[in-house]
């Protein structure tokens, strides 16, 4: 058998909010609860499994996504107001043509690493 990823835990100072948040740019269901996670399944079969905690230290997660996704999730956050960078140390305002394809970085309520790619390098 290959070793896959099955599934990671992202912790949250809010992780009903942050898995909403997360659902809605990505436009993936937040799943049913089982205690103490909450979690959105990715179409490869990853689950991130949202869980409660007092303080976050930011983590950074990267999701390979198609042309068309990537424009519905860029609309959803520019609709919510939140800022997209094209690269994530310095921050710089727009996109980035990483790998041949686009790419993004945004901050999570608790300041998690987000990038939205559509080439893997």
């Amino acid at each position: 058998m290959a070793v896959e990823l099955n599934h990671t835990i992202v912790w949250a100072t809010d992780r009903d909010a942050s898995a909403e948040f997360l659902s809605g740019v990505l436009g993936v269901p937040v799943g049913a609860g089982t205690e103490p996670f909450l979690p959105l399944v990715l179409g490869n079969g990853v689950t991130l499994d949202f869980a409660q905690a007092e303080r976050v230290a930011g983590q950074h997660y990267a999701f390979l996504v198609s042309e068309e996704e990537f424009d519905a999730a860029l609309a959803r956050l520019t609709e919510l107001g939140t800022p997209v960078y094209a690269d994530p140390l310095h921050r710089t305002p727009g996109l980035n043509g990483m790998f041949g394809g686009r790419g993004l970085y945004f901050a999570d309520p608790d300041g998690h690493n987000m990038e939205l790619l559509t080439k893997a390098g």
